[in-house]
């Protein structure tokens, strides 16, 4: 594993926390209120069409996910994956960000189960929310519908085409399952909370896998991220950047030096690990 230790010169982000081939329908702009909201009011200059698509879970359900596809693509796609508040305003930002750049980038619903469309804030009364919704949640069944949001991605950008995930909070822990249980080209997670106890997995990891931990991060402490490093550190395909004034959410929650390093990092890490145009 490349490790390396940075101080960036940002303020410190808020402490907050924060599943076959799918049929697959595309819905307008104008969703019901229990669906997600189908297009970011922010989207970035490069974006094309935005909407939402449902795809089926294999069990007669159905779940969605926000698309926001390339205005120039560049044949490569990305799953982005929520942080515990669901597919808010800064998911949406982070897809569309994707997007802009060419990556045909899609934001699943990964609360479908317990509370379809579920947008929370970072209000005391939400956080209670999310943290409720977390002790329901299922990280298993979570990664089998990674693996059909994946699916469907390679019908958009054909079958050989790259697909990488990334994923904050939450979905950078379901980043890390993915590049161990399922077929992705790339993985990447931010500061992904609980890694630490599914480490029995490390030898699983299947795909190059890029991890960006804040040091201030009071959700990953200093035991965590020592636990992370030490048993990563034999994996070739395994790289962890750690910001020294980074806590948790750096990456949708503020604008920093860090957040940019990371990107930076991000995007040279998926051009290294997908390649061009298939």
């Amino acid at each position: 594993m490349t490790s390396q230790s940075m101080t960036a010169a940002s303020t410190p982000a808020e402490s907050t926390p924060a599943e076959s081939t799918p049929a697959a329908s595309t819905s307008a702009a104008s969703t019901p209120a229990a669906s997600m909201p189908a297009a970011s009011t922010s989207a970035a200059s490069g974006t094309g069409a935005v909407s939402t698509v449902t795809l089926s879970a294999g069990d007669e359900h159905s779940f969605q996910a926000y698309v926001s596809r390339p205005a120039r693509p560049n044949g490569r796609a990305i799953v982005i994956l929520q942080e515990i508040f669901g597919v808010t305003h800064a998911i949406r930002d982070v897809a569309d960000r994707y997007a802009a750049e060419g990556y045909l980038a899609l934001a699943p619903d990964l609360f479908w189960r317990i509370r379809p469309g579920i947008e929370l804030s970072h209000s005391k009364e939400d956080i209670a929310l999310a943290f409720e919704a977390l002790k329901q949640f299922d990280e298993s069944l979570a990664v089998q519908d990674i693996a059909r949001v994946v699916d469907y991605a390679h019908q958009e950008v054909g079958p050989d085409a790259p697909v990488a995930v990334l994923g904050m909070c939450l979905g950078g822990k379901l980043a890390y399952l993915c590049a161990t249980r399922i077929d992705v080209d790339a993985a990447v997670s931010f500061y992904g909370v609980g890694i630490e106890k599914n480490l029995d997995e490390a030898d699983r990891v299947a795909c190059p896998l890029l991890l960006h931990i804040g040091a201030r991060d009071t959700y990953i402490d200093a035991t965590a991220r020592e636990q992370i490093a030490h048993t990563l550190a034999t994996r070739p395909d395994v790289t962890l950047h750690v910001y020294e004034e980074a806590g948790h959410g750096f990456y949708t929650r503020e604008t920093s030096t860090s957040r940019e390093t990371a990107h930076t990092r991000t995007t040279a890490f998926l051009d290294a690990s997908l390649g061009g145009a298939p």
